[in-house]
């Protein structure tokens, strides 16, 4: 059974925090395939985000189970809500990396009528798809 103040402070994190992640390890140091893909796709996408090395705590690692009762680790955060773990990530991250290799071509095609570098104006197209619901971009974070 997780207490209170396990579950407090989970709460405080999440709700006080744009993007958070709880994983395995840091973002520098991933203890685990699934909490390194999280990371790498957060980062690819330049989202800043909080982290939560659950393997430092016993009771936050059983407790963010707890939270959403949700049985896995890494567990996404964005503005409060539960995003989920690698699988979701990774589904939700597909079009947007499908997306990105169209758009490169694209841009390639048109390099002479933009005055932007490639990678800048396809990383725009991709922010700007409805499937990115990450959150906030900026620079990666670690945390």
């Amino acid at each position: 059974m997780t207490d209170h103040a396990t579950l407090d402070a989970i709460d405080k994190a999440v709700k006080s925090n744009d993007v958070v992640l709880f994983m395995k390890g840091t973002p520098t140091f991933p203890q685990c395939g699934f909490s390194s893909v999280v990371v790498q796709i957060l980062d690819y996408l330049g989202v800043e985000y909080v982290s939560t090395n659950v393997l430092e705590d016993q009771a936050v690692r059983e407790g963010i189970k707890a939270y959403t009762n949700w049985p896995t680790i890494p567990q996404l955060y964005v503005k409060g809500e539960f995003v989920g773990g690698c699988d979701i990530i990774k589904e939700m991250f597909e079009p947007i990396e499908a997306n990105a290799s169209a758009e490169k071509v694209e841009v390639a095609k048109y390099e002479q009528r933009d005055d932007r570098h490639p990678e800048q104006i396809a990383r725009e197209h991709i922010s700007a798809h409805p499937a990115l619901r990450l959150g906030v971009l900026g620079s990666p974070g670690v945390g």
